[in-house]
């Protein structure tokens, strides 16, 4: 059902659905096998997720704030390795997860804002590939799972690089494919179809490969490749429902 879902009702419209779902869900799931670390809440079971092929796993959607795997490894690591959650930081949040939203709108230390194309929960609505803030803008901006979305993921970057203070920092995580050494890239795959054989998903553009922090690097970025899930016990991953191969891409302009 909830693949369907997923492969079925618009973005937006999920968001809003998610949002009902989950005042009750921790009901539904109640237990004591898998914890949610951005709430600190336990569940009997995980929900599945995503939309074809590769993409598709099982006990990954966490029932109480709607993260995946990847949003409970970051939130580990901005409260873990760095000062996100203390100092003060004027912050852009593209595409901004429901999971982080509210938590980061009410932390008096972030002067936060949301921005994506189309999110009903976005302060501002702009397409990337011309950002509409002035040069030296942000102390710290997250842009997670939508460089695969865009015509020109390099253009985004610069431009991300180009609002980006200097000093500040960015995370920006995309699905990668780690067998793959360079990006999978190719104007001819329109289809949505094809597409989703090709970048896993049907309204990706693009696959990564491991030369995704060179992409980075070549926008202006510091680039780290954290390998911080590997800092975790087997019995934590699997506790946390974390993904072992995620690395976190930490970018910074100096």
């Amino acid at each position: 059902m909830f693949h369907f879902l997923l492969r079925t009702i618009p973005r937006p419209i999920l968001i809003k659905l998610s949002l009902i779902f989950q005042r009750f869900s921790s009901v539904l799931y109640a237990g004591n096998k898998y914890e949610d670390p951005i709430n600190g809440k336990t569940y009997s079971k995980f929900l599945p997720y995503g939309y074809s092929g590769i993409a598709k796993r099982n006990n990954v959607l966490s029932p109480g704030t709607m993260s995946l795997e990847r949003h409970r490894l970051l939130w580990l690591y901005l409260k873990n390795k760095t000062d996100f959650f203390t100092a003060p930081h004027k912050m852009l949040h593209i595409a901004p997860e429901q999971c982080f939203y509210k938590i980061f709108k009410g932390m008096k230390n972030l002067d936060y804002t949301t921005g994506d194309y189309n999110s009903p929960i976005a302060d501002i609505h702009f397409d990337l590939h011309h950002a509409p803030f002035e040069n030296d803008t942000f102390d710290v901006i997250f842009c997670n799972h939508v460089l695969e979305h865009v015509e020109d993921a390099a253009q985004c970057m610069e431009e991300l690089y180009r609002i980006m203070k200097p000093g500040g920092w960015g995370i920006f995580q995309v699905p990668i494919d780690y067998t793959k050494a360079v990006t999978y890239e190719d104007k001819n795959i329109t289809d949505p179809k094809d597409r989703e054989i090709h970048y896993w998903q049907k309204d990706h553009l693009r696959l990564f490969g491991r030369d995704y922090k060179n992409w980075l690097t070549k926008a202006g970025f510091d680039v780290t490749e954290d390998h911080y899930v590997e800092t975790f016990s087997k019995e934590q991953m699997d506790r946390y429902r974390l993904d072992p191969t995620e690395l976190i891409y930490l970018c910074r302009k100096h």
